[in-house]
């Protein structure tokens, strides 16, 4: 293999930018030899670098007893341990109009593989998929080694970043196999009502394509709107759910996600399609055995007061964040943050000297200051910013300090004395 081919064949990569990479360039260009400063991420979206953020010790326990059973050592099904499963459509459950069955639910390595499940299993010749506009980039890498076209449809600001409906109707056509709503948002940080959920619901019934929901900051909401999930309007239109125990329980290293049909009209409990989605499983590896075991506990025995606690540092930080950021001219935030871990930040470079995008501004500010932020580039939005704030306050107070810093060294208005 040399030079991108194979036995003389050229093999195509994707040329799409992912959050992983660009803040591994962040990471890179910091020169730690002249820096006596730490180094302040606030791109990741990981709090588990931050000490005020960690899981509940009724996870941990779990885990424990699950590997110390020696029980869980060999091979899981491939779909996933029955307990496990039968354990999140409990989970799940308690907040849908109707009871989902441990046949609707199958165990991913995290949430990342839950979306290249949903999407290997609607990819065809010629078919194309709806993606929001600030949204999360793996989806449009998987769908490039799919082969699915993209089409974008616009969250608006304006409107707490709500889906423009108008537009997923101009772009939907025949040929339309789903569109992709991520609630809680991420990068936004919205939060969507019931109401408009609903008409998401009913523009995908009346388009007649699914409605993939990334629910992975499932109920991590502190703002007006409470977390409803896509699949109540199961009945409307089906929903292929995907979650994980990464954010809720603070756990994203365990890699335990779910791909769950949400489909009370039985779509996809045709033969074909469950045995269809059992084979592209077989040649997933899942999470962890002994990890899969202990999701029953963990879902079971987790008290409000741990997800309350999370909640609350959540709401305190996105709080700072905002008001921080009220003071730099050069950064506004129409939608203040009523949920998941991020918010998109409007970034006015025209009011600095040598700046010359979003991307120009987060490289010089990694190499001056020593703090990392994502360019609302990578997340398809030129010039703003995503920021994430589920980040112990100190440290973020001291992060958007040094923001604070350098914009005003590099203003326009800045006089030199």
């Amino acid at each position: 293999m040399e030079d991108g081919t194979v036995n003389g064949y050229e093999m195509d990569t994707p040329k799409n930018i992912t959050i992983k990479g660009i803040l591994s360039l962040l990471m890179e260009s910091i020169d730690n030899n002249n820096h006596s400063r730490r180094v302040i991420s606030l791109g990741m979206g990981d709090p588990t670098a931050h000490s005020c953020f960690h899981t509940t010790h009724v996870a941990q326990d779990a885990v424990v007893d699950a590997l110390q059973s020696d029980k869980f050592n060999g091979y899981a099904p491939t779909v996933g341990l029955p307990q496990t499963r039968r354990a999140i459509a409990e989970y799940l459950s308690r907040d849908l109009p109707y009871k989902l069955s441990s046949d609707d639910v199958f165990i991913t390595s995290g949430c990342t593989q839950a979306i290249d499940v949903a999407l290997a299993m609607l990819a065809r010749p010629g078919a194309n998929i709806l993606l929001p506009r600030p949204g999360f980039p793996i989806y449009e890498l998987c769908a490039a080694f799919r082969h699915l076209e993209v089409r974008h449809f616009d969250l608006l600001p304006e409107k707490g970043w709500e889906v423009d409906l108008d537009a997923i109707e101009a772009l939907a056509d025949q040929n339309t196999v789903a569109l992709v709503i991520i609630n809680p948002g991420n990068p936004c940080g919205n939060v969507y009502s019931y109401q408009h959920l609903k008409k998401i619901a009913e523009t995908a019934e009346k388009l007649k394509t699914l409605v993939i929901a990334d629910e992975v900051y499932g109920h991590l909401a502190f703002g007006r709107n409470p977390f409803v999930p896509m699949g109540v309007f199961g009945s409307i239109v089906p929903v292929l759910t995907l979650g994980s125990l990464s954010k809720r329980w603070i756990v994203p290293g365990w890699r335990l996600g779910w791909f769950v049909t949400s489909d009370p009209s039985g779509m996809f409990r045709n033969p074909k399609v469950v045995e269809r989605i059992k084979k592209y499983f077989d040649i997933l590896g899942g999470p962890a055995t002994f990890i899969q075991a202990a999701v029953p506990g963990i879902l079971e025995l987790t008290d409000e007061v741990f997800f309350k606690r999370t909640i609350n540092i959540l709401k305190q930080s996105s709080d700072i964040c905002c008001d921080r950021i009220k003071e730099i001219p050069c950064i506004s935030c129409p939608c203040k943050p009523e949920g998941s871990m991020a918010v998109m930040m409007k970034l006015n470079h025209s009011l600095l000297e040598d700046i010359s995008d979003d991307i120009d501004f987060c490289f010089k500010l990694a190499r001056e200051e020593c703090v990392i932020i994502l360019p609302g580039t990578a997340v398809g939005l030129k010039n703003w910013l995503r920021i994430t704030f589920a980040v112990d306050p100190v440290s973020l107070e001291e992060a958007l300090g040094r923001v604070k810093s350098f914009c005003l060294r590099h203003s326009k208005q800045f006089e030199r004395y």
